[in-house]
C-alpha cells in the first residue's frame, strides 16, 4: 500500500530551497567597499576610455565623465549614494543625488535607488484549526536613513541592489503572518484581516525603524521606513473546507430565497385571483352597460326613424302644395309673357316701319345729294372745258415755244444715249408754228437715232 505524498511538506521544502538561493550573497566584486577594492560601478568606470562620458548600465542611471584620476560620478537626483576613500573612517559624500569627484585608485562608492519598494507576499499559513490558509498581501517601504541602511543591509547585487533586502523583509513578513494566523480561527482570518495587518505592521516597523523606546535610542533599526501594509486576500487551501464553510450561509440564503419565492408565488396567486375576479366583475359590468347602451341606441334610432318618416310625409305634402303653387304661378307667368310678347312684337313692327321710313328718307336724301353732286360735277367739267378752250384760243407761238424749251431738259434726260451726231440748220422764223414743230420733230428723230421707231 503506497503512502500518500505530503504536498504541504514538499511545498515548504521547495520554498526553503528558493529562499536559500535568493539569500546567497552577490560576488565580492559587487560589494560596496573592501580593503583597497572598488565597487562594480567603480570598476566599470575604470574601463571607460579617457575624456569620454560613460553611462553605467544598472538599476540606476549613473554617468562617469573624465579620465584616469580626474573622473566625476554624476548621480541622478532620485538615488542614494555613499562615497568612501581609502584611509578615511567616514564617507566623503553620502546622501540623495550627490555627485562627486572620483579617484579609481583610492575611492569606492555605492548607488542605491531611492524610490519606494513593493514586496508581494504569499504566506501559506496553518490556522488554529490546523487548516491551510493562503494569505496574500503586500508591503511598501522606502529608505529613510541611508547612513544606517548601507551599513546594515546588503546592496551588493549589481543588477538589483534591493533584491536581498526585499527577500529578507518578505521572509520576516511571512513569518509574522504565519505566527498571527496560527492563533486565529479560519472564520476570523477570512472575515477580519485587521489583526493580521496590525501585527505585521508592528513587527516590520520594529525591525525596519527600531523599537523607538527611550532605553534604545541608539537602535535606529535598519534605516528603513514602512509606508503601508495591506492584506489583499485570504484563501482556504482545502476545497472541501471552503465549501463546508460556505454551506451554512448558502443554505440560509437558499432558505430565505425559497421562502421569498413561496411568498412571491402566494402573493402572485392572490393577485391573480383578485385580478381575475376584478376582470370578471368588470366584464359583467361592461356587458350590462353595453346592453343598456344598445337599448338607448335602439330607442334613439326608433325615435329618429319615426321623426324622419313624419318629416318626410310633411315634406312630401309641402312639396306637392309647392308644386301646385308653382304650376299656377307658371301658368300666370306664361300668360303674362305671351301678352308681353304680343306687345313687344307690335312695338317691333312699329319700330321696323319707322326705321324703314327713315331709311327711305335717308336714301332719297342721299340720291338727291348724289344728283346734285353729279350736276355740280358736270357743271365743273363744262367750266373746265370752257377754260381749256379759252386757254387754247389764247395761246400763241411764243408761249408754246417757251413751254417746249422749258420741257427740253426733261425730254433730254429721258432720251437714250445718241449713237451719232447730226447737225440740222434751222432757217428763219418764216414758217410759223407748223415749221417750228417740224424742226423740233427733226431734232428728236436725230437724237433717237435711225433705230428708233
Amino acid at each position: 500500500m503506497t503512502a500518500k505524498n505530503n504536498s504541504y511538506l514538499d511545498q515548504v521544502v521547495a520554498q526553503q530551497a528558493v529562499l536559500e538561493e535568493n539569500l546567497r550573497s552577490a560576488p565580492v566584486a559587487g560589494a560596496a567597499g573592501g580593503s583597497g577594492g572598488r565597487g562594480v560601478l567603480a570598476k566599470r568606470a575604470g574601463r571607460a576610455g579617457p575624456a569620454r562620458e560613460t553611462p553605467v548600465q544598472g538599476p540606476v542611471d549613473v554617468r562617469i565623465t573624465g579620465f584616469w584620476r580626474w573622473q566625476t560620478v554624476l548621480v541622478p537626483p532620485n538615488a542614494f549614494v555613499v562615497h568612501t576613500r581609502r584611509g578615511r573612517k567616514e564617507p566623503l559624500h553620502i546622501g540623495l543625488g550627490v555627485s562627486f569627484r572620483f579617484d579609481p585608485g583610492a575611492d569606492s562608492y555605492l548607488v542605491v535607488p531611492g524610490a519606494i519598494q513593493t514586496i508581494l507576499i504569499n504566506a501559506y499559513c496553518i490556522c488554529k484549526e490546523l487548516q491551510g490558509v493562503l494569505v496574500q498581501g503586500y508591503v511598501q517601504w522606502i529608505i529613510d536613513d541611508f547612513a544606517t541602511a548601507y551599513r546594515k543591509l546588503d546592496f551588493s547585487d549589481a543588477e538589483d541592489p534591493m533584491r536581498l533586502v526585499n527577500v529578507q523583509l518578505r521572509e520576516q513578513a511571512e513569518a509574522a503572518i504565519k505566527d498571527k494566523v496560527s492563533t486565529m480561527a479560519v472564520r476570523d482570518v477570512l472575515s477580519d484581516k485587521q489583526p493580521i495587518i496590525e501585527e505585521l505592521t508592528a513587527r516590520l516597523r520594529t525591525v525596519a525603524e527600531g523599537s523607538g523606546e527611550p532605553a534604545a535610542r541608539d537602535d535606529r533599526g535598519l534605516g528603513l521606513r514602512i509606508v503601508t501594509v495591506q492584506i489583499k486576500e485570504a484563501v482556504v487551501s482545502s476545497t472541501t473546507l471552503w465549501e463546508n464553510l460556505q454551506k451554512p450561509y448558502r443554505s440560509d440564503q437558499n432558505r430565505v430565497a425559497r421562502l421569498a419565492e413561496l411568498e412571491a408565488q402566494e402573493a402572485v396567486s392572490m393577485r391573480e385571483l383578485t385580478a381575475a375576479r376584478t376582470a370578471e366583475e368588470r366584464r359583467i359590468e361592461n356587458e350590462r352597460e353595453l346592453a343598456a347602451l344598445r337599448d338607448r341606441h335602439e330607442a334613439a334610432r326608433f325615435d329618429r326613424e319615426t321623426a324622419e318618416r313624419l318629416r318626410r310625409t310633411g315634406r312630401t305634402h309641402a312639396d306637392e302644395r309647392a308644386v301646385a303653387d308653382l304650376a299656377q304661378e307658371a301658368a300666370l307667368h306664361a300668360l303674362r309673357l305671351e301678352r308681353d310678347l304680343h306687345a313687344e312684337r307690335a312695338e317691333n313692327t312699329r319700330l321696323q316701319s319707322e326705321l324703314r321710313r327713315q331709311e327711305l328718307e335717308a336714301e332719297l336724301a342721299l340720291e338727291a345729294a348724289r344728283v346734285r353732286a353729279a350736276h355740280e360735277q358736270a357743271l365743273l367739267g363744262l367750266e373746265r372745258e370752257r377754260i381749256t378752250v379759252e386757254n387754247a384760243n389764247l395761246r400763241n407761238a411764243s408761249s408754246i415755244q417757251a413751254e417746249l424749251v422749258g420741257a427740253l431738259p426733261a425730254i433730254v434726260d429721258n432720251l437714250p444715249a445718241p449713237h451719232e451726231l447730226r447737225s440740222v440748220q434751222i432757217g428763219g422764223d418764216t414758217l410759223g408754228l407748223s415749221g417750228l414743230l417740224a424742226q423740233v420733230s427733226a431734232i428728236v428723230d436725230t437724237v433717237r437715232g435711225p433705230g428708233a421707231s
